[in-house]
């Protein structure tokens, strides 16, 4: 006799509960919206087209589904941990080596799961406790606050020098306050939102003071092809350790939140999706989405908070309306003047939402270290975290020939290693 399933009784639409088609559409087109200002996001601040970041996010979230036997309700976004060396890359490689990089994160995943698989999850808490993690997350944040008070300040007046513009700081100032109260002060459906429309915001702002340019939104058709990156074909692939090796370990980082969402995901379906499907079932989903990404010119993904919010409010886990989200934001792809306008949006307007981005995943790292009570007593703990903090955000690149590591990636590494051979008191603590 078959086992019934398990059902949530406390969920609107539990993991397998199908919503009607007008459902469907207004849950799925919600959870949209809840990613979308972030997965585009990212591809606008390193250069790569925001098109194909919503493709790669709708393709990789549908594999995901399929990879976990559709029982884990999750959505795969645009990575911001891998910003910085592809920011890197990108100036010195172009795509080619963000592609190898991003293509390098999913391998990582895929082993990291077979050994799982294997022997189980316990030793990721050995190499990965709170003191290694927090830091690091810091260090995302922090690192990028150059770039953001750069994007927020200074007009480009060629290719190779900018100047000082007042207007920007205050598009700036403006996108960032709106977005703050959008945050702060509305509810339902909007409060999911703020980024999106703090950007709108600005970029109205932005119109206004003659800072937009739309030649490129005129010239677009309205339904485009995406200029997908493919190997082989729209550009040479010669193999980059250098670009692997930098933002291949950053893959551990990414791998911890994984798991944190994991965590949260069992909390509200009332399930334990470590066991069933099981964690290396869900590391191989993203893995697969983040290679299939690297294979067409997109960024590196990863399940996103902002879609678990949406679940936790809205009390709607099913699947199906997560698989709508992909599927919509794969249609939106395809409409090129969508893809032109987001790509117009002006520096101070990413400035000015950046601002509070960074900032709060600089934050994250510290809630870290605060939930889990650090003690930075112990001169362990103390300089653990100072090593990682001051080359992450110094970005203390490492340069052996052609090779070059990210500051990010050296701090982790660096971090992982000290976590493993330091021992618990310094010789002269009682």
């Amino acid at each position: 006799m078959q086992e019934k399933e398990f059902r949530n009784d406390e969920a609107v639409l539990d993991i397998h509960d199908k919503p009607n088609l007008p459902e469907l559409f207004g849950l799925s087109i919600q959870h949209m919206f809840a990613m979308f200002g972030s997965t585009v996001l990212v591809p606008i601040l390193v250069g790569l087209n925001p098109g194909i970041a919503l493709f790669s996010s709708g393709v990789g979230t549908l594999l995901y589904i399929l990879v976990t036997k559709a029982k884990i309700p999750a959505y795969m976004g645009s990575s911001f941990t891998f910003i910085v060396p592809m920011m890197a890359l990108m100036k010195t490689t172009g795509y080619a080596g963000i592609a190898q990089g991003t293509i390098a994160v999913g391998t990582v995943y895929l082993i990291v799961a077979l050994i799982i698989s294997r022997v189980g999850s316990d030793w990721l808490d050995t190499i990965l406790p709170p003191i290694v993690v927090g830091p690091i997350v810091m260090v995302i944040g922090l690192s990028l606050a150059g770039t953001a008070a750069k994007d927020a300040t200074m007009r480009q007046i060629s290719t190779t020098s900018s100047v000082y513009d007042i207007k920007f700081f205050l598009i700036a100032l403006v996108t960032l306050l709106a977005t703050i109260g959008f945050n702060m002060y509305l509810k339902g459906f909007a409060s999911l939102i703020p980024i999106l429309l703090g950007l709108i915001v600005g970029y109205v702002i932005a119109l206004a003071l003659g800072v937009v340019d739309l030649s490129g939104v005129q010239n677009a058709h309205w339904l485009a092809l995406p200029k997908f990156q493919i190997p082989f074909l729209t550009y040479n692939l010669k193999f980059n350790l250098g670009a692997v090796l930098s933002m291949a370990p950053l893959a551990l980082v990414t791998m911890t939140e994984h798991t944190g969402h994991i965590m949260v995901l069992n909390t509200l379906t009332k399930r334990n999706f470590f066991k069933d499907p099981g964690l290396h079932r869900t590391l191989s989903g993203d893995g697969l989405a983040s290679m299939v990404a690297g294979f067409i010119g997109g960024p590196p993904v990863t399940s996103y908070g902002e879609n678990i919010g949406v679940m936790a409010v809205t009390k709607v886990h099913s699947v199906y309306v997560l698989a709508g989200a992909a599927v919509s934001a794969i249609i939106f792809s395809f409409v090129g003047k969508l893809s032109a306008l987001i790509q117009s949006i002006p520096g101070p307007v990413i400035g000015g939402i950046s601002f509070l981005l960074f900032g709060t995943i600089a934050a994250n790292g510290l809630r870290i270290l605060v939930d889990n009570q650090i003690d930075f007593n112990k001169k362990r703990n103390l300089v653990i975290s100072a090593a990682i903090l001051v080359i992450g955000i110094g970005n203390a690149t490492l340069q052996i020939g052609s090779l070059q590591f990210s500051g990010l990636a050296v701090a982790t590494v660096l971090g992982v290693t000290l976590n493993l051979i330091l021992p618990d008191k310094a010789a002269s603590e009682k």
